[in-house]
């Protein structure tokens, strides 16, 4: 464990977070964790780095807090709500290739994947066919939304938009309110496992569509492909990938943020596990490495951490 200064917990503890009271004796901190909805990966990769980072830094308590995912994360920062946040690439880096003010990355945690879903009898084929069909473009202010609505531009195509939870999204899929989903998450994503076992569906391909998305935002976008033991009897499909970075206000005490990053590469293998259903329940974690984890693209990385990741070469 990496202990940080008495200092640096007063810190933290004092006034950092709006509606925080000071923390008079301060022998510990609180820290808040802004996660996803219900049914995504970042609900449980949350939970699993919060549970791992309030067993292993010294006098760090960390509690989750639900949202739509990225884009109301970012806004959750950036207002004071909480100290950290999970986001995907694209919606933080702006049009010009900045990183909003008073944010900074802890490290790159793992890529998502751009799912488009269909149940397995649906009339369609391929992503033209989505004009004019009822299609839900993840929950509003996720990361599913921002990157979905980039790819409907690109088009161009029109489709009849809804704003729904990944769990929610699968459900309505289901039942036929909607005839298609997008999901940009890690592989495999619980809400897709839980339909993909229960009634056949299918994955559009998004090859084109990760093409278009590379050469109009040069940057947080990459071809990739879903492979075929994802989810039960889907072929493996190509698509988009974009990472995802912890991120931290920038006035949390460097020694507090070092403490993090360390806690998030010695304990790859713990988080993976989340201690509680074997290895293979947050798979995605085994993305996470010290290679990969410095590369935030045009994000900088917090103070704290880059001193990590120095002391790391040394």
């Amino acid at each position: 464990m990496v202990l940080f200064s008495r200092r640096a917990v007063l810190l933290a503890g004092s006034g950092l977070l709006v509606g925080c009271s000071p923390q008079p004796e301060a022998d510990t901190v609180h820290l808040r964790l802004a996660t996803g909805p219900a049914g995504a990966v970042y609900r449980r990769i949350g939970g699993a780095l919060a549970e791992h980072i309030s067993e292993q830094v010294p006098g760090a308590t960390v509690t989750t807090v639900p949202s739509g995912a990225s884009t109301d994360n970012i806004r959750m920062l950036r207002a004071g709500e909480v100290h950290l946040g999970l986001t995907s690439l694209d919606a933080l880096i702006t049009s010009d290739g900045s990183a909003p003010g008073g944010l900074s990355a802890i490290c790159r945690l793992y890529d998502s994947h751009l799912h488009l879903v269909v149940m397995a009898g649906s009339a369609i084929d391929e992503f033209r066919d989505l004009e004019g069909k009822r299609v839900s473009l993840g929950a509003h202010d996720s990361g599913t939304e921002f990157t979905s609505r980039r790819v409907l531009q690109l088009g161009p195509l029109k489709a009849d938009a809804w704003n729904l939870s990944q769990a929610g999204s699968a459900g309505a899929l289901r039942d036929g309110t909607i005839d298609a989903m997008f999901s940009l998450t890690g592989v495999p994503t619980p809400a897709i496992t839980e339909l993909a076992q229960r009634h056949p569906i299918r994955l559009i391909p998004l090859d084109a569509q990760a093409d278009g998305l590379f050469t109009a935002y040069p940057g947080p976008y990459a071809p990739a492909m879903i492979h075929a033991a994802a989810y039960a009897g889907v072929p493996a499909t190509r698509t988009v990938a974009v990472p995802n970075v912890l991120l931290a206000r920038d006035d949390l005490p460097d020694d507090l943020v070092y403490a993090i990053t360390d806690t998030v590469f010695r304990h790859t293998g713990a988080i993976t596990s989340a201690g509680r259903d074997g290895a293979e329940d947050l798979p995605e974690a085994w993305q996470i490495n010290v290679r990969t984890g410095i590369s935030t693209a045009t994000v900088p990385l917090h103070p704290g951490a880059a001193a990590w990741f120095r002391d790391r070469k040394r």
